[in-house]
């Protein structure tokens, strides 16, 4: 019984994707250990963990989660240490318009584009800049939102939800989209202070045991 108690949550995840990203920070921050499963697309027996198929998707005892906010704030809930939301309700609201930013206005249209490339419906090129006119469009967006920062973090000098969002939406922008992240000053000092961070880094799509080889 003490054994099943402690069994590791398990988090179903995609090295590319962002969305299994952020909780790979999350779980790293909140010093959680997890087991690693590895999704592959298409892959017929992932719809039994997750009816809608997409990563990631934890599970933790007999409870399953899907989404990434809303395993996110699962994981904000059960385990309080490295709190991801403040007390201050300003500050709180601030950090989920930032995630929402990315995880509704950004990322959804960008996985657009990219299948429309992979249906053929869209050309290379096509498929680039629209995912680069929804990322500057969100971008702008968080940068005026925190104009005049001089905080490490986005909403603070401690690392919250909103830098849990951002870092994996910023590191796909710089390796995947040709984002020129001078453009958004904010942001680029913000995702030079996350890459310094050990759960960061460890989080890394490159990282991570299913990502291909060099």
């Amino acid at each position: 019984m003490a054994a099943a108690a402690e069994k590791k949550p398990v988090l179903y995840s995609e090295w590319m994707s962002s969305c299994s990203y952020r909780v790979r920070i999350a779980l790293n921050l909140k010093g959680i250990d997890y087991e690693y499963r590895a999704v592959t697309r298409g892959d017929p027996d992932y719809g039994k963990i997750n009816p809608i198929k997409y990563v990631p998707a934890l599970v933790d005892g007999d409870f399953t989660v899907s989404d990434s906010l809303a395993i996110i704030l699962y994981l904000e809930d059960k385990y309080p240490q490295h709190p991801l939301l403040p007390q201050d309700l300003k500050k709180k609201a601030l950090n989920m318009q930032i995630a929402n930013i990315v995880c509704s206005s950004i990322q959804p249209l960008q996985c657009y584009a990219v299948i429309g490339l992979a249906d053929g419906k869209t050309s290379a090129n096509e498929s680039l800049q629209i995912v680069q006119h929804y990322t500057d469009k969100g971008f702008r967006a968080i940068e005026k939102l925190l104009e005049g920062c001089r905080s490490k973090y986005a909403t603070g000098d401690e690392v919250q939800l909103a830098d849990v969002f951002l870092a994996p939406q910023i590191h796909a922008g710089i390796t995947r989209f040709q984002i020129d992240m001078s453009k958004y000053p904010i942001l680029a000092r913000f995702y030079k202070a996350y890459m310094e961070l050990p759960a960061f880094q460890a989080a890394v799509p490159e990282n991570q045991p299913d990502a291909p080889s060099s």
